[in-house]
């Protein structure tokens, strides 16, 4: 019985560091990471160029004034 209660001890320090995580986390995506978006083609205005998404699309991002 004693060793019921440290397996359940264990098993709740196992969770709770998992707690708040997402179960199956998506693909890093570097462009949105840069506030970006991947558009096919060259980025046109309010949009510059910042790199290029993994789709081989541009990743632009809104100019700061606009």
């Amino acid at each position: 019985m004693r060793i019921l209660y440290q397996i359940l001890v264990v098993l709740f320090m196992m969770l709770q560091g998992a707690a708040g995580q997402p179960i199956f986390p998506g693909p890093y995506n570097p462009c949105v990471a840069q506030n970006g978006r991947c558009f096919p083609g060259i980025c046109h205005w309010p949009y510059y160029w910042v790199g290029t998404c993994r789709n081989g699309f541009s990743c632009c991002r809104r100019g700061w004034r606009s």
